[in-house]
């Protein structure tokens, strides 16, 4: 459990640094990605980009469990 969490900060470390560049990647405006725009009304569901981030997720513990 410790090592866990030490590996949660550390990624959330990292990922806080690159921001400025992980904000220039296309994540959260691919096709699939679902935006319904209203009057005073915003409603965002990324399916494409969640979708991804599991797959990328998935490789990379079946990866390094391996």
């Amino acid at each position: 459990m410790q090592r866990w969490l030490i590996a949660i900060g550390l990624v959330l470390v990292v990922a806080g640094i690159a921001w400025p560049w992980l904000s220039k990647l296309p994540l959260g405006r691919l096709p699939g990605d679902i935006v319904i725009e209203r009057e005073g009304l915003r409603v965002y569901i990324p399916l494409a980009t969640g979708l991804l981030i599991s797959i990328v997720v998935s490789l990379l513990l079946w990866w390094w469990r391996k």
